[in-house]
Order: C-alpha cells, then structure tokens, then sequence
C-alpha cells in the first residue's frame, strides 16, 4: 500500500498536476523572504542584521527553483 501511495504521488508530481500549486506556493514563500530580508536589513539593530544574513538559506534555494522554472518556461514556448 505505501509503494503505491508513494508510486502514484511521484507520478503526480513528475506529469505536473501538482506542480503549478507547488511553484505557487514557492513563489509566495520566496516573496515573503525576500521582504522580510529588505526589512531586517534596514534596521541597524544586531540581531535584525543576522536575521539578515540568515533569510539567505531560504532565499537562495528558492531563487534557484525559480530560475529554472522560468528558464524551462522560456524554452517550452520557443518550441
């Protein structure tokens, strides 16, 4: 029963059903750190700047994901 559960979730998200809702929300989640990194950065308190420099790990990623997504994007409308 688990190998079909997990059988048919990869078949979901690899026929891209799911994949739309998912960018979505990774597109929310990386506005929403990128925001909150422009606003700790204005701040000159200590611990705002770290939280600063911290939001990267979360930023870089999904910036990474976007990218592709926009690149695959891109070359499926040029064929």
């Amino acid at each position: 029963m688990v190998s079909t559960v997990t059988n048919s979730t990869i078949a979901e998200l690899t026929t891209g059903a799911l994949a739309g809702p998912l960018l979505l929300i990774g597109i929310l989640v990386l506005l929403a750190l990128l925001v909150q990194k422009e606003l700790a950065s204005a701040s000159a308190d200590r611990c705002l700047q770290q939280l600063s420099r911290t939001l990267n790990f979360g930023i870089y990623p999904l910036l990474f994901v976007f990218l592709l997504n926009v690149i695959f994007k891109v070359l499926e409308a040029m064929r």
